[in-house]
């Protein structure tokens, strides 16, 4: 309905004189009066509907704020300074490609995915002679952000010399913006370096007693036995040797046809005499150190070792945990103690 201002008029002689209200309304018919009460009514039923969406659309957005990045954060690339992995992994393909490299233009176009001014380099040898078997980082020092010094250990073969002894690479490797081989490259050549000094460093000494050849009256060595037997050839049904909650597979396909016990050591003080033989009680544990030998198809007496946790359960040993590590004798490692 519109509303206009209305002048003021002198009512013509013989006609009655009107209210002069100041305002004067526009006509509307009865059709065009129904059209809008029905927008009215629809519009009103609408805004009804859509409050308690609209209300928890706003309470959500109060609960968890979301956090614009400025356009500067968004635009610049963060790598993980803190990881030493990723330039390790580059520096070892690296150096392995490094090793192989000859004067050939696919060679130089291989290197040059990892440093590339390689593609402007000279060789006065043939590739191939020489190759990396394996490489392996063993030292990563971070130079300043996002700048590493890796060196890399490969066992070079192919020389009639020096054929697969390990040699040492030091590499420098650079973070990038995310151009080159996955966001890492090489600010030089490798250069061979001298073995790290902590490279040939003396066995950690264990947190079990003294090593000891199995004893039959021990219910524990017939578990370990049985359970390696189903874990490393395939025999028996590895389960019945679990505790309740134990997820372990057996290592399929089988890579033993035939495994043996050599040697059993104690976590810390071990049972005292003469416990070995007796029922254990529920909830005991014991930690075992057990050197196995495996016998193959294409391999015999090959010597393993295992760290094995056993917790008793209705008179006897049941298999808890294979240790990810042995136990470390450290006054930092109290939990073991």
């Amino acid at each position: 309905m519109k509303w206009r201002r209305k002048e003021k008029q002198t009512p013509p002689v013989g006609e009655s004189a009107q209210p002069d209200t100041g305002w004067a309304t526009t006509s509307m018919s009865t059709g065009a009066m129904a059209n809008w009460t029905a927008v009215v009514r629809w519009s009103a039923w609408g805004l009804l509907l859509a409050g308690p969406l609209l209300g928890g659309w706003a309470l959500a957005s109060a609960r968890t704020p979301v956090a614009v990045p400025t356009r500067a954060e968004a635009s610049r690339a963060q790598p993980a300074s803190s990881d030493a992995v990723a330039p390790a992994g580059f520096a070892e393909v690296y150096v392995a490609a490094y090793v192989k490299a000859g004067d050939s233009d696919a060679d130089a176009q291989e290197l040059a995915t990892f440093y590339p001014a390689a593609r402007s380099m000279s060789w006065s040898g043939g590739g191939g002679a020489e190759r990396a078997e394996s490489a392996s980082a063993v030292e990563v020092r971070q130079v300043s952000v996002g700048y590493w010094s890796v060196t890399v250990a490969a066992r070079i073969t192919g020389s009639s010399k020096n054929s697969g002894r390990v040699r040492y690479f030091q590499v420098p490797v650079r973070a990038t913006d995310g151009r080159g081989a996955s966001g890492w490259t090489a600010a030089a050549l490798p250069a061979e370096v001298a073995a790290p000094s902590g490279s040939k460093g003396v066995a950690p000494e264990l947190s079990y007693g003294s090593a000891h050849a199995p004893l039959d009256s021990d219910p524990a060595v017939q578990t370990v036995r049985g359970f390696l037997a189903a874990y490393l050839t395939g025999r028996g049904e590895l389960d019945r040797y679990l505790s309740p909650g134990t997820a372990l597979h057996a290592v399929r396909p089988a890579p033993y046809t035939a495994v043996s016990v050599t040697q059993f050591a104690e976590h810390g003080h071990g049972p005292a005499k003469g416990a070995e033989a007796q029922v254990p009680p529920d909830g005991v544990q014991r930690r075992l150190l057990v050197d196995v030998e495996g016998d193959g198809k294409y391999t015999g007496g090959r010597p393993m070792t295992y760290a094995i946790e056993l917790r008793a359960r209705d008179g006897r040993w049941e298999v808890a945990a294979l240790e990810a590590a042995p136990a470390l004798a450290t006054s930092s490692n109290s939990s073991d103690s």
